[in-house]
Parts: structure tokens; sequence; C-alpha cells
């Protein structure tokens, strides 16, 4: 259970850090770019022998280096929308993303196993709880709505989770173990931050400044903490999924609303607290539970 409360506290923290970059001036892009050389390094100080790699074939080679690159889209998407649209949608629309690997395991891959009545109101509550959790369409004039954000997010940590899963099942055995399974993903990671940030940097759209420098730091050690302690609770319950996953998304959604609410007086309207419900349901139903 502490393992498993330490994810939960680590991922909540990740919200933080976006929504506290604006007060700071921070430059969300810069210190997500930064923060995976963080991570690298956090991986390789806590294994240092994971170094050097046992590289599995050229093809999924590519693809764990695709997949680093789909963090960094996704990792800019979830700052990008925690500022715009607040902490609990964000991570709401984060968490029934489940809803995408779920469907490809269903009908395309074929491992999630029978479409059950509780598994298909589960999809369905699901994408109901997006459209009550997303900020209302009306805004104030000359500010365009943003809930394409939130339909960005769950899409881009769909796909991105489904092929985790798949590159994680395969490869994690073959190339040492976990960390250095992540280890391999952070390089496409840093490749594809660097690569950003050269272009930004020669269109000068990049803000530079040190605190957008520093707070890579404290957004790279929560990032690295959340999906190793989450790993670690997966085998504190003999991977468990199932029961590991239910508790640990709930628990996000939920401590990111109390924690909005607590520190940044972010208030939630009735219509999104009925989105906020509907998506635990759905999470619940989905995970089995």
């Amino acid at each position: 259970m502490l393992y498993l409360i330490l994810s939960v506290v680590f991922s909540v923290l990740l919200l933080v850090n976006f929504r506290a970059h604006a007060r700071f001036q921070v430059d969300t892009r810069i210190a997500i770019l930064l923060n995976y050389p963080v991570c690298f390094l956090t991986a390789y100080f806590h294994q240092p022998s994971a170094i050097p790699f046992h590289w599995p074939s050229s093809w999924d080679t590519f693809l764990l280096m695709f997949m680093g690159v789909g963090f960094v889209i996704t990792f800019l998407l979830s700052g990008f929308s925690t500022q715009k649209n607040g902490m609990a949608p964000t991570s709401l629309a984060n968490n029934i993303s489940l809803v995408i690997p779920v469907l490809i395991n269903l009908f395309i891959l074929k491992t999630g196993g029978e479409l059950t009545v509780l598994v298909a109101l589960g999809l369905i509550l699901s994408f109901a709880a997006i459209y009550f959790c997303s900020p209302s369409l009306t805004s104030k004039e000359g500010v365009k709505p943003v809930v394409s954000l939130l339909i960005a997010v769950f899409i881009a940590y769909g796909l991105t989770n489904t092929l985790f899963s798949y590159l994680n099942s395969t490869l994690t055995y073959f190339v040492g173990g976990t960390l250095p399974f992540i280890m391999m993903l952070l390089i496409g990671s840093m490749l594809g931050s660097a690569l950003v940030l050269i272009w930004n940097s020669v269109n000068g759209t990049l803000q530079w400044n040190w605190n957008s420098v520093l707070a890579a730091i404290p957004l790279g050690l929560p990032n690295f903490f959340s999906f190793y302690f989450l790993l670690k609770a997966l085998d504190a319950y003999q991977n468990n999924a199932a029961i590991v996953l239910t508790m640990y998304n709930l628990s996000v959604i939920l401590l990111s609303a109390l924690t909005a609410y607590v520190f940044f007086k972010e208030r939630l309207t009735n219509r999104q607290w009925i989105g906020l419900a509907i998506g635990c349901v759905g999470i619940a139903l989905l995970n089995g539970l």
C-alpha cells in the first residue's frame, strides 16, 4: 500500500508543478523538455549496472525511440491542458484514456478478453465523463475554447499507453529489466526534446530563463518516481493490475481535485463534479471492479 500511495502522490506532484509554473514565470515547454535528462540520471543513479544496454532488434529499437518521443508529446499536452483547463479535468482525461488500449486489446490485438456488459458500460461512462468534465464551451471574449486540449490528452495518452504496454510485455525481459527498459525509452525522449528545443530556440519561441531550466528538476524527479513506485506497487500486489490500476487512477483523480481546491482555489462546476463521478465509475468498471 505504501508504494501505491507514493505513486499517487508523485503523480499529483507533476500536476502541481504544471499549475505552479505560471506563478513562477516558468516556460512549461522548457521544463518538460529538460526533465527527461533528470529522469534518466535518476534512473541511472538508482541502478548504474543498467548500462551498457542490451539493445533489441532494429525495428524494436525504433519503436522504443518512437515511444520516447511519444512521452514528450503527451507530457507537453498535459502541461498545457493543466494550465488552461485545471488539474482535475486534465487528470481525468489522462486516466480515462484507458478506454483506448481497452478497445485496441479487445478488437485488434485480441488480448483484452471478452467484451462483457460491464466493460461496455465502462466505455460508455468514460466517454460521457470526458463530456461532462470538459470546461464550458462559453468563454470570455477573445479567449478560445480549450476543450480540444482535453481530447488531445485523452487520445495521446491512450495511444502511448497502448504502445508502452505492448513494448513492456515483449521487450523488458530481453533488455535486462524494468529500469534499463525505462532508460532506453528516455533516450528517445531526450532526442525528441533536443530537436524541439533546437527548433523552438531558432524560431525564438522559447522564453529562456533560469526558473524554466531549474523547474526541470522538481518535474523530472516525480515523473520518474511516480512510475517507479507504481511498478513496485504492482509487484507488491502480485501484478494484480485490475486492483492496483483502479486504486491508482481513482486516487489520482480525487487527490488532484482536492489539491486544486485547497492550494489553488480551483473551483469545479457541478457539471465537472458529475464528470469526475462518472469517470470514477467508468474506470472501476473497466478494471473489473
